[in-house]
């Protein structure tokens, strides 16, 4: 199943993510999502695993233009030059020459005019063909509309946090309305640890109930969610049980109602940072040389 992104490019509609997943699990973990059948993988350059992702889909035996891979440039290294440079040291690590997706991993709200700069470099690297599509991760409407009044070219993807409860319609509108795709991260809730809130998407009676209904998981109910809701989601597991039971979400479906269902669990709570607590004096680090 592929989402068409507005400049025409095919992207897989379910991806698989490698956020916090230490470097030496990464390539087995890689190497597994792709024999089960994932051809998008996600990583970062905050992640500190590129080079393993690079690793294990060099040792899948699949070639280069049957895997779409989508890296973040990390905030900072925004800036115009800075932002070419980042590209180069994530294709390095990647040891790639053409990453298909690129985004820029936080707004960054209080230095905002870097982040225009490196975005203005993203629309570069897709005009020279080093990029196939660009994006945004983290965006609210608001960064939406102020990107779009200094730069040329709608992101094809805007990467954010949306579960079953934290659903983001505020932002997943303003998506629409420019012809972005909302892209989950944590897609399955696992983020709602971060504030220690002490529920789980995983143990919800509702969700529960829907995938007892089709003799399926609460994980495989929650991805489909997703995939009929025209979002692309990105799940993460290092079990392979796990990574082989997220792939396998497309042999059902869910009701009008069962949707509906799902959707009225959104909290409103959510589990990552606030967008404007992403400043580079808070959240800086050094993304080392390929």
């Amino acid at each position: 199943m592929n989402i068409t992104l507005n400049n025409s490019v095919e992207m897989p509609a379910l991806g698989f993510g490698v956020v916090q997943t230490p470097p030496e699990q990464t390539v087995d973990s890689v190497v597994e999502a792709l024999r089960v059948g994932y051809r998008l993988i996600d990583t970062a350059a905050a992640y500190s695993n590129e080079r393993e992702v690079g690793e294990g889909i060099r040792r899948s035996g699949l070639d280069r233009s049957e895997v779409f891979v989508e890296t973040k440039i990390w905030i900072s290294d925004y800036g115009y030059d800075e932002t070419l440079h980042a590209f180069e040291k994530s294709a390095g690590k990647l040891g790639v020459e053409t990453i298909d997706l690129l985004l820029l991993h936080q707004a960054v709200p209080t230095d905002f005019d870097r982040t225009i700069h490196a975005y203005r470099a993203l629309e570069t690297l897709l005009a020279d063909g080093r990029v196939r599509a660009i994006g945004v991760s983290n965006f609210m409407a608001e960064h939406l509309d102020a990107l779009r009044e200094h730069t040329e070219i709608v992101p094809a993807v805007n990467q954010i946090e949306v579960h079953p409860y934290f659903t983001q319609q505020a932002v997943q509108e303003a998506n629409r309305a420019q012809g972005t795709v909302t892209q989950a991260w944590s897609p399955m809730g696992g983020i709602t640890a971060y504030r220690g809130s002490g529920t789980s998407t995983f143990e919800d009676t509702t969700i529960g109930e829907i995938a007892t209904a089709h003799g399926r998981t609460p994980a495989q109910v929650m991805l489909r969610w997703h995939l009929q809701q025209g979002r692309s989601a990105i799940p993460k597991s290092v079990n392979p049980a796990r990574i082989a039971a997220n792939a396998d979400v497309f042999g059902f479906e869910l009701t009008g109602e069962e949707l509906a269902r799902i959707d009225a669990l959104d909290t409103g709570v959510r589990g990552g940072p606030e967008p404007e607590d992403v400043t580079r004096e808070a959240f800086w680090r050094d993304i080392p040389e390929a």
